[in-house]
């Protein structure tokens, strides 16, 4: 009880102290920032049941009801959250059963279930109102496995034969064409990439949304994603482009990267961070690369679920863990390390799922305070230091699934140290790790740490994480604690005389 109650006297005094990890001047605000909620539309919530229609939420595939409008009423209950953007799955007009998104139809319409043109409008513009960001997945591999073209003598040649691949990535491993027996657009041919393009930029300048997510990369032609960036970034100039490539091939990246594509989906350290946080007492040495090379994870996205893979929850329920706290554990590594952090709907309540469809579940709006919260709170950390999201990085120990690394940006230097083992741990850093004369403050639990000479030791309860400002050591604040005295004496002497008085009424 004494260390739940000890936060919250500890509050206080760091306010009072004037917690200041660093002066950094105000900057504008870049997608390093963003904090990125990503959802499935059919699954999210419902707001308008006049598209309800071949509803079954009984059957995990067909259409459970999510729309439009049901994002839009949720809108301050993801931002309450800390998030700054929105990753939806595919909007666009699909064929029967397609509540994913990825059965195309027509790439010129909203799915009827999901609501008109004017309701998706209408949702970007509440989502700006809010100051956030709206990205919507754009698929270009494929189409629906019935789609008109395909009957269409003239567009023959808008297709890869079956197991032909369009790559010109030979570095990379490539997936089987028709995968899921989606036929396979030729992004080779001139009319269908320009029919692509332009779909493209007519929703950017229609819409006004910020973004594009965009699926197996390597899959397409490297000088098709040139012409595909500049397209819809003559529309709108910071045009946000995120896409998926497998192992994150850093040649590949890289020439991606020159070819306009912004950030990619970190699905290898995905699987990294599932098989270190779904459990404890396991090694960390795989979630912390070269940090020296941080520099270069600006621009992954990191992320723990999305619609492909069953829930981290599942994983750590099949390992007997409680699902709460794996989630406070990955995430306080989420938000903490470089890149920018992608929560799937639902993991704010541990929501759990197996493989695909059941991950694709509808969305329970139920209260899970305890870890929405912590989420918030994350959220209001990442806001509040620029190191989290800009700063250098520097693992300074890790052991046994015990980690403490520093990030440092201008003259601000936060130390966060995750305990994902199943004992308290104590780390003593040595002279030359951290100035002397200094005090770490938490601000995740409100943890003090002073250094001894010219030492710090951490000692952290077990399955917990703390993030640390350093400052300037401080001594005891004796005007609050005045302040605090008359308070407590006001307070004593008001009962007494309440006491007095049911005293007297009963005689």
């Amino acid at each position: 009880m004494g260390k739940r109650v000890l936060p919250l006297v500890l509050i206080p005094f760091l306010f009072l102290y004037g917690v200041k990890a660093g002066a950094v001047e105000k900057e504008e605000r870049t997608w390093q920032d963003e904090l990125i909620y990503s959802l499935m539309v059919d699954r999210f919530n419902d707001g308008n049941e006049k598209n309800a229609k071949d509803i079954d939420v009984n059957d995990p595939k067909a259409y459970n009801g999510g729309d439009f409008r049901g994002i839009q009423e949720q809108l301050d209950y993801i931002k309450d959250m800390g998030f700054t953007a929105i990753s939806l799955s595919p909007v666009f007009d699909n064929e029967d059963r397609g509540y994913h998104g990825y059965w195309i139809r027509d790439y010129y319409k909203t799915e009827e279930h999901f609501g008109t043109m004017e309701d998706f409008k209408k949702l970007v513009k509440e989502a700006h109102k809010r100051d956030m960001k709206i990205l919507a997945e754009f698929p270009v591999n494929h189409v629906g496995p019935n789609h008109p073209w395909l009957k269409d003598s003239g567009k023959q040649d808008w297709f890869l034969e079956k197991g032909t691949s369009d790559s010109e990535n030979d570095n990379v491993e490539q997936e089987a064409s028709w995968s899921e027996n989606l036929p396979e657009l030729n992004l080779g041919n001139p009319e269908t990439r320009g029919y692509l393009l332009d779909a493209a930029k007519w929703w950017v300048r229609e819409t006004g949304i910020d973004g594009f997510s965009l699926g197996s990369l390597q899959k397409a032609p490297m000088d098709f994603w040139s012409d595909f960036s500049r397209a819809v970034k003559e529309e709108k100039q910071d045009f946000f482009l995120a896409g998926q490539i497998p192992e994150n091939d850093p040649k590949a990246i890289e020439e991606l990267k020159k070819n306009g594509i912004d950030a990619f989906m970190d699905y290898k350290k995905a699987r990294q961070l599932r098989t270190a946080f779904s459990g404890t007492d396991t090694s960390l040495e795989d979630v912390f690369p070269a940090f020296e090379k941080s520099g270069s994870s600006m621009n992954m996205g990191n992320f723990l679920d999305n619609h492909e893979m069953s829930r981290f929850t599942n994983e750590a329920v099949a390992k007997k863990q409680h699902p709460g706290t794996r989630w406070k554990m990955a995430l306080s590594y989420l938000y903490t390390v470089p890149g920018m952090p992608v929560v799937y709907y639902g993991s704010e309540i541990a929501m759990n799922g197996g493989e695909v469809p059941d991950n694709h579940q509808l969305m329970a709006f139920k209260a899970e305070k305890e870890l929405i919260d912590y989420i918030t709170k994350l959220g209001e950390l990442r806001k509040q230091l620029p190191s989290l999201s800009k700063g250098n990085s520097r693992l300074l120990y890790e052991k046994g699934g015990m980690a403490i690394f520093q990030r440092t940006y201008g003259d601000e230097t936060v130390f966060i140290a995750i305990n994902n083992t199943s004992k308290t741990q104590t780390v003593t850093l040595d002279k030359g790790i951290i100035e002397e004369g200094k005090e770490l403050r938490g601000l995740l639990t409100g943890d003090l740490v002073r250094s001894k000479g010219d030492k710090y030791t951490i000692v952290l309860d077990r399955e917990i994480a703390e993030v640390y400002a350093l400052a300037d050591k401080s001594g005891l604040n004796v005007p609050y604690l005045v302040i605090m005295g008359a308070v407590y004496t006001a307070f004593a002497v008001f009962i007494i005389l309440i006491w007095k008085r049911a005293r007297r009424n009963r005689a």
